[in-house]
């Protein structure tokens, strides 16, 4: 059993090799709160989950650290615009964030540190470049020399002479134009930190080095982002990292987009689908089979279509559940391992389009074991498939998707209510046709079943009861 990975910096799929053996650490780059999350904002977050709980299936002890941004330019510009204080702004749209990432069924990270939380660590860290002749400070900036490092862009293959170093406002100082930004001399009226070289505050890149090597130290496994992170943030991390002495991330693993008539999606295009709108129409475990079953390093093209055409698959995969689960008379546990073959393509790069495959085709076979009436085929049908798609965390009889343990706060809990208050609802329309079935009113019965369905239920008799799902939209 090996794990293999594709690797950003190597540029190919590697043995996966722990620093430590039976553990792994993983930082991913996470929010910049200075709005609320779209779709493609947590796309990142759930494919790192899914790969965080492979790991954990495979036996690994995780520690898995995302940060939060909640200073930079963005989040100062919108706190000026709104009239707001910054500190306001960053904590509403974190609070966004968790609650988009918990109502898609991500686990919560072992740590989730903040950026302004750090201070002192960047400070030590600029110190310690500084000393050694890989920084300077200029007119209140801290500048990091890249020329000094020869190994700067060796992430994102670039020559150096033909490299345009993002810049922004007030950047004055430098030595050389491509150098970059660790710390940012004050602004009126913006929020500052004292430092030994005047007060201000850090850069976007300064700020993951530092956290990174505090909750991981100088050498960790796995460093995850968008692809958009490669070139400067990543690329930026490294320098800075390493110039300081660290080893650093020995994996670079990056996620594809999600896109909008082939762009990526995001806020400046004005083409972002919020996710708070999105669990309004859409079931979030739907939404999570839709953002989390193709292959993490492929891009998504947004579309209601493809949704629904995640909504029909899905649904067919939990039709066979609740329906063995119905034959079985009990709630039937995961069984202990996967299939072999739903492992193998996983082991291959998080390879989940192919372990998908493998659910689908054990799923028909337990929808033949139905059909034959053959309960221990189907039983035993039923624990693969949970096992499986509790690795993806798409077990429909997990807690999280059935309300039991789910937080009364955020979207997650919200939805939680929702769908109890739907399905008392829908049940007592069921109970009324029920009794109309039982003095044999087929006319009203059958009434009840088409008001039903035109409201967008599916009605399905079994032999325990009558039972109802979102129809096709």
């Amino acid at each position: 059993m090996t794990i293999r990975l594709y690797d950003t910096g190597a540029r190919q799929t590697r043995d996966f090799s722990p620093l430590v053996a039976g553990c792994v650490s993983i930082y991913l780059c996470g929010a910049t709160v200075q709005a609320a999350p779209h779709i493609g904002h947590i796309r990142s977050g759930l494919n790192f989950d899914i790969l965080r709980r492979w790991f954990s299936y495979r036996g690994y002890d995780v520690t898995f650290v995302r940060n939060v941004t909640d200073i930079d330019d963005k989040i100062i510009a919108k706190s000026a615009a709104q009239d707001r204080p910054w500190w306001a702004i960053g904590y509403e749209n974190e609070r966004a964030f968790n609650s988009g990432y918990d109502v898609l069924g991500c686990l919560p990270p072992t740590y989730e540190p903040r950026a302004t939380g750090h201070i002192p660590e960047m400070i030590e860290m600029m110190r310690g470049l500084i000393e050694r002749g890989h920084a300077y400070a200029s007119e209140g900036n801290v500048y990091f020399d890249v020329r000094s490092f020869p190994e700067y862009l060796q992430l994102s293959n670039q020559d150096i002479d033909d490299l345009r170093q993002p810049s922004a406002e007030g950047e004055t100082g430098k030595r050389d134009q491509r150098d970059f930004a660790m710390w940012k001399a004050t602004k009126p009226g913006e929020p500052s930190w004292e430092t030994p070289w005047g007060p201000g505050r850090p850069g976007w890149h300064l700020e993951c080095s530092a956290m990174a090597h505090k909750y991981l130290g100088s050498s960790f496994d796995i460093h995850g982002g968008g692809l958009d992170l490669v070139f400067p943030h990543h690329e930026n991390e490294i320098a800075q990292a390493k110039a300081y002495g660290d080893d650093f991330a020995q994996y670079w693993v990056h996620n594809a987009w999600v896109t909008m008539s082939g762009e990526k999606m995001s806020k400046s295009l004005g083409n972002s689908v919020l996710v708070s709108e999105m669990v309004k129409h859409w079931r979030p475990i739907v939404l999570r089979y839709y953002l989390g079953t193709p292959h993490y390093r492929s891009m998504i093209e947004y579309s209601e279509e493809a949704l629904r055409e995640a909504e029909s698959a899905f649904g067919r995969i939990e039709g066979f559940v609740q329906r063995a689960t119905e034959l079985a008379g009990h709630t039937v546990e995961p069984a202990d391992e996967v299939p072999p073959a739903f492992a193998e393509a996983m082991d291959d790069d998080l390879g989940v389009p192919g372990a998908l495959a493998i659910i689908h085709t054990t799923v028909r076979q337990g929808n033949s074991a139905l059909g034959a009436d053959d309960k221990e085929a189907a039983v035993a049908r039923l624990a693969e498939v949970r096992a499986m798609l509790g690795v993806l965390g798409l077990d429909p009889l997990d807690a999280h998707w059935t309300g039991a343990g789910a937080g009364e706060d955020g979207l997650d809990g919200q939805v939680t209510t929702l769908n109890g208050v739907v399905d008392k609802l829908v049940r007592l329309v069921l109970d009324q046709r029920e009794a109309a079935r039982g003095r044999k009113d087929w006319a009203t019965a059958d009434a009840i079943r088409d008001q039903l369905q035109q409201s967008g239920l599916l009605i399905e008799d079994s032999p325990t009861g009558p039972r109802w799902t979102l129809g096709p939209r």
